[in-house]
C-alpha cells in the first residue's frame, strides 16, 4: 500500500513497441504527441513548428502526407526533427510506402479509408522493411460502410470491431509493432470504445478525443475523456486535438498528465481564483508567470495565493510560494517555510529568479546522483 492510496493508478499492462527511439507501452512513460498544421511541402515552416513543439516537450510528432509533394518533403523533415515523426496517411496507400522510405518512425493509417486488404499488406511490408511502427487509427467519422450498416451508427462495438479486424490483418502478416486508437468526438463514445478495446487486446493504446474543439472547449473535453481513461490505467500515448496551435496541444497534454501525477514537466502552478481579499492581482500575476516560466523543464511546484486564508497551507506543499499581504508587501515561502518578504513591484522578477535557481539546484542534485551511481 502506498502512503496515499487514493492517488494510486493501476496501469493496464500492454506490450511495448518502439516509435523511433521512443518506447510506447509497457512500463514506459505515457508519451505526448501532437500534429503539425503547416503545409508539409513547406519544409522550413514545418520544421520551425516542430521546433516549437519540441521546446514545449513533445515526445512524438505527426505530419500529414496527402500527396507526393508532401512525402518528398517528409524525408527532409524527418532528418531535421529531434523527435520521432509519424506519417499521417489517408486514402492513398502509396503515400505510406513513400513515407516509410522517407524515414517515418510510424505510419498512421485509417483502415476505413486506406483501401483494400492488399493495399494494407503493402503498407505492412514497407513498415517491416523500414523498421517503422504502425498506428491503426479507427475514427467514428470514417468507419467502414459494412460496420455502419451492421450497427446503424457509430457505437463502441463498431469502433472496437473495426480495430480488431485490422489488428488481425497485421498479426496475420506477423507484424506486431502497432498501437491502436479508437477516437470519436463524442466523449462517451470514445471512452466506452477504449475501455472495451483495453479488455480485448494487449497492444499499446493511443488516446484522443478527436475534433474536440477550440482551446477552452477542446481542453475540457479532452481532459474529461483522456483523463478518465488514464485514471482507469488505460493509455500509453496521448494526443489532445485542439483547434489551436500544436504547441498548445502539447502543453494541455502535459497538464492532463501532471494533474494525475503520471508525468511531471516544468512548473506546476497552484493558484487561487482570487477575490476581494487578494493582496495583488492574482490572475494577471499567474498569466505572466506561466509565460515567463515556459522555459523551465525541471519539475517543481509554485503556489500563488492572494491572501493568508489558504496561502500558508498551500505554500507548505510547494517548492516556492507567495502569499499576498497588505500594503504591497507579500510573504515568500521556500520549501514550505516562511522565508522573506517581497514588494509588489519586484514580485514577478523575484519569483522568476527563485524558480530558475531552484530548477538549477534540482538539476545539479540529479546530476550528482547520476555520477555517484555510475
Amino acid at each position: 500500500m502506498s502512503i496515499r492510496p487514493w492517488r494510486d493508478i493501476a496501469r493496464r499492462q500492454s506490450r511495448q513497441i518502439m516509435v523511433g527511439d521512443v518506447p510506447v507501452g509497457g512500463d514506459a512513460p505515457v508519451t505526448v504527441q501532437t500534429m503539425t498544421n503547416t503545409p508539409t511541402p513547406d519544409v522550413k515552416a514545418t520544421v520551425d513548428q516542430i521546433r516549437r513543439c519540441e521546446e514545449a516537450g513533445v515526445d512524438i510528432i505527426r505530419v500529414s502526407c496527402p500527396d507526393e509533394e508532401s512525402t518528398a518533403a517528409f524525408k527532409q523533415i524527418t532528418r531535421a526533427a529531434k523527435v520521432p515523426v509519424v506519417a499521417d496517411i489517408h486514402f492513398h496507400y502509396k503515400r505510406a510506402l513513400e513515407a516509410a522510405d522517407g524515414g517515418a518512425a510510424c505510419l498512421r493509417i485509417n483502415p476505413g479509408n486506406i483501401g483494400s486488404e492488399d493495399r494494407v499488406k503493402e503498407v505492412i511490408a514497407a513498415a517491416k522493411a523500414n523498421g517503422c511502427a504502425i498506428r491503426i487509427g479507427v475514427n467514428a467519422g470514417s468507419l467502414e460502410k459494412d460496420l455502419l450498416e451492421k450497427y446503424g451508427e457509430p457505437c463502441p462495438e463498431a469502433l472496437v470491431e473495426s480495430a480488431l479486424d485490422h489488428i488481425k490483418i497485421l498479426q496475420d502478416h506477423d507484424f506486431h509493432e502497432f498501437k491502436v486508437a479508437v477516437k470519436a468526438s463524442d466523449v462517451f463514445l470514445a471512452v466506452s470504445a477504449y475501455m472495451q478495446l483495453a479488455e480485448a487486446v494487449d497492444c499499446p493504446l493511443h488516446l484522443g478525443i478527436t475534433e474536440a474543439g477550440g482551446l477552452i472547449g477542446g481542453t475540457v473535453k479532452s481532459a474529461i475523456g483522456i483523463g478518465n481513461l488514464l485514471w482507469a490505467g488505460i493509455g500509453d500515448t496521448i494526443r489532445v486535438s485542439l483547434s489551436a496551435e500544436p504547441e498548445e496541444e502539447v502543453r494541455v497534454g502535459y497538464e492532463i498528465l501532471k494533474s494525475l501525477g503520471i508525468r511531471t514537466r516544468g512548473v506546476r502552478v497552484v493558484s487561487c481564483p482570487s477575490c476581494a481579499r487578494q493582496g495583488f492581482d492574482v490572475i494577471r500575476t499567474v498569466q505572466t508567470l506561466e509565460e515567463r516560466l515556459q522555459h523551465i523543464h525541471t519539475p517543481l511546484s509554485l503556489s500563488v495565493l492572494g491572501c493568508v486564508v489558504n496561502g500558508p497551507g498551500e505554500a507548505r506543499e510547494t517548492d516556492i510560494g507567495i502569499t499576498g499581504g497588505g500594503a504591497g508587501k507579500h510573504m515568500v515561502y521556500l520549501s514550505g517555510v516562511t522565508d522573506h518578504h517581497v514588494q509588489d513591484a519586484d514580485m514577478i522578477e523575484h519569483i522568476v529568479a527563485l524558480v530558475e535557481a531552484k530548477a538549477a539546484e534540482i538539476e545539479a542534485a540529479e546530476g550528482a546522483h547520476v555520477e555517484a551511481a555510475e
